[in-house]
């Protein structure tokens, strides 16, 4: 159960993806999985889509998951399915582009090698298995939080 506080509140969006991301899931099906009731996706279906976002893009480390998952909602959330309709296009990349440079400011970047101080190059496509080391050296579990929390800053303040 993820941790309440005293007001018997809802956890906070931040504190829900970070705990999705503790649990084994990747940095954007974290993010993405805790908005998704919001956005009329089942659980399946969330996790299934932003699976190959993880790691930079299937561990390409390059857009941070956590990132990729805020696009994502913000997609559903403002996109528009019209392929002509570049009004709506140009203010959803407008929007994307806002909140990617918060995390950016926040962060110092929104590529994962950069965040993680990995070198260029190839990434084994293997997934690392979570373990207390695992978590003791990822700066993830905070990113994940950081893109949770400024989204649902975000959708608060643009209903």
């Amino acid at each position: 159960m993820i941790q309440q506080d005293m007001n018997n509140e809802s956890p906070t969006k931040a504190e829900e993806a970070r705990k999705l991301f503790l649990s084994g899931h990747n940095c954007a099906q974290a993010v993405f999985l805790a908005f998704s009731k919001e956005l009329g996706l089942d659980e399946q279906t969330a996790l299934k889509l932003s699976s190959g976002f993880g790691g930079g893009m299937g561990r390409l480390r390059e857009v941070c998951g956590a990132v990729s998952g805020m696009f994502m909602v913000l997609g559903m959330k403002y996109g528009s399915a019209d392929p002509t309709d570049q009004k709506t296009k140009a203010q959803l990349y407008a929007r994307i582009q806002q909140l990617a440079n918060q995390f950016k400011e926040e962060n110092g970047s929104i590529i994962c090698r950069e965040l993680l101080s990995l070198p260029p190059g190839p990434q084994d496509p293997t997934p690392q298995e979570r373990t207390p080391a695992y978590y003791k050296v990822r700066p993830c579990p905070e990113k994940v939080a950081c893109a949770a929390g400024l989204l649902e800053k975000y959708l608060h303040e643009n209903p």
